[in-house]
This record gives structure tokens, C-alpha cells and sequence, in this order.
């Protein structure tokens, strides 16, 4: 397992532009579904803006903001903004797709992700006791961390990267529904 990890690692990137083809060939959106896709969209950008603000990589664990709900508010957005680009699709396949790239790709590389934590932050064990690997829990977890969100973090980590794409791709569903219609 721990290879296919690595392995994951190396190609979700690339994985995910092939999907991203793959996706607007299928695609059949409508206003409706845009919509619909958008109420979870923008939630899972808020997420992995509020996550990326408080991520301090390989100096820290992060255990403030949306890491005392989860331990994986980055790949919970992720998710939430799949999903919402799932239904705004309107395709039982992008649907199909997304829930096998999450187990085989996105699941190994969490794990792997949380193997290093564990080796590197003594404290990682108490912390995952207490904040579950994905869903979030509904209060949060007492943290160590201030607890205040760093624009400076956010754009280290080029996290507007993940707004853009989100951009470019709404603004292609909606050219694709437009222009196939006239």
C-alpha cells in the first residue's frame, strides 16, 4: 500500500487534468444544475481558503481554524468542490469517476500524508484521537495553535490557484451549455 501511495501522489495532479477533460466531454450542465453544483462549490473553496491560512507544512501541526473540525479540511473541500462540479454536470459517470478517484488516489494519499505526520509531530496521536481523519466534527477541538487565519500562508500556498480553476471551469460549463444550444 505504501507504494501505490506514492504512486497516487505522482499522478493525482496529472489524473486530475485528464478528468478535467474527461469531465467537460460529458458534461450536459444547465442553469439549474450550475446552481445547484455552486451551493457546494463555494463551501468547499471557503474550506480549503480557511484551511490554507493555517497550514503551516512540515513546520507545524495545524490543529486551529477548519483542522480543529478535521484533519483533512484541504481534501474536504476538494470533495465538496468535486461533488458540486458532479451535479453541476448532471453525469452519473462524473459522478462514478470522482467517488474511484477519492478511494484509489485521494484515501492512499491521506494515509501516507497522516504516516508522516505521526513520525514527525509526537502529538499527532492525541490529535487524531480527538478530530476525525474527514468528516468534521460539529465543535471544535481544543487547539494549541492562536487560531488566526494568514493571508501570507494563503498565498505561499498559492491556494487561489484552487478559485481560479473554479473559475475557468464554471466558465466553461456555462460556454459549453450556451454555444451547444445555438
Amino acid at each position: 500500500m505504501a507504494k501505490w501511495s506514492q504512486v497516487a501522489r505522482r499522478i493525482r495532479v496529472p489524473l486530475g487534468f485528464a478528468f478535467a477533460l474527461l469531465y467537460f466531454w460529458l458534461a450536459r450542465p444547465t442553469w439549474r444544475s450550475i446552481a445547484v453544483g455552486a451551493v457546494l462549490i463555494v463551501p468547499g473553496l471557503l474550506i480549503r481558503t480557511l484551511a490554507s491560512g493555517h497550514v503551516r507544512k512540515n513546520e507545524a501541526l495545524a490543529t486551529s481554524g477548519p483542522y480543529a473540525y478535521t484533519r483533512n479540511p484541504l481534501y474536504l473541500g476538494s470533495l465538496l468542490i468535486g461533488i458540486g462540479f458532479a451535479v453541476a454536470a448532471r453525469s452519473w459517470w462524473i459522478g462514478i469517476a470522482l467517488v474511484a478517484m477519492f478511494f484509489a488516489i485521494y484515501l492512499p494519499v491521506i494515509r501516507s500524508e497522516e504516516a508522516f505526520l505521526q513520525e514527525k509531530f509526537p502529538e499527532f496521536e492525541d490529535y487524531a484521537r480527538r478530530v476525525p481523519r474527514m468528516w468534521p466534527r460539529m465543535t471544535p477541538a481544543p487547539s494549541t495553535e492562536s487560531g488566526r487565519f494568514s493571508f501570507e500562508l494563503y498565498w505561499k500556498h498559492r491556494e487561489y490557484q484552487a478559485f481560479l480553476g473554479t473559475l475557468a471551469m464554471l466558465a466553461a460549463l456555462i460556454g459549453k451549455m450556451v454555444f451547444s444550444r445555438g
